[in-house]
């Protein structure tokens, strides 16, 4: 294991995790893309594809468990790199074909890319606001098949396709077509669409 590296992945996620909850607490994390928390997304995505190059995935055999989930976050949190997340959606592909990768995190992967891309999710793992102020689960790949597809990455059923909570009441857009048209917008602007 290379406990150097697996160090460094943790001290990025801490720093991401510090942000989040400062912007949270603002309430600047719920408005859109926050610029903060992007750019601290960019510099990890970029810190960390230049270790991936440099070394090959990181697995748990690398960096240990903790060290894998903390690079997996950062490759989830790095959406204006659409390029680095689809090269590390194929590593993560052969990491869980060989062990040194969790399941779950192909699929969360998979359904994320999926999101950005405007295409069906296969596992139900991405959500968003609806036009109601509810978080509903993006259009899925094959509604009745989700639930098998799950098992198949040691998920738990897909219960609900809607719900709310405190938080997602609270933190709700407060104009969803406005929110709708600066997210189609920002997801040309980074290359997920045309």
């Amino acid at each position: 294991m290379n406990e150097q590296i697996r160090q460094k992945i943790l001290e990025m996620i801490a720093e991401d995790e510090r942000v989040r909850e400062e912007l949270a607490k603002t309430g600047e994390l719920f408005d859109g893309y926050c610029p903060k928390m992007e750019k601290v997304h960019l510099a990890n995505s970029e810190d960390l594809e230049k270790l991936i190059d440099r070394n090959g995935w990181f697995g748990k055999s690398s960096v240990g468990a903790d060290g894998a989930e903390a690079a997996w976050r950062i490759i989830q949190h790095s959406i204006s790199r659409p390029k680095f997340q689809r090269k590390c959606l194929a590593l993560i592909e052969k990491a869980v074909a060989a062990g040194d990768a969790e399941p779950y995190q192909f699929a969360f992967l998979h359904d994320r890319i999926c999101f950005f891309e405007n295409r069906p999710q296969r596992y139900g793992t991405h959500s968003d606001w609806n036009r109601e102020g509810k978080m509903e689960v993006w259009t899925l790949e094959d509604k009745d098949k989700v639930n098998d597809y799950r098992a198949e990455v040691d998920l738990k059923p897909l219960e609900n396709l809607t719900w709310e909570t405190n938080e997602t009441r609270e933190n709700k857009p407060k104009d969803w077509s406005k929110r709708q048209a600066e997210f189609m917008q920002w997801t040309k602007k980074v290359g997920w669409r045309k």
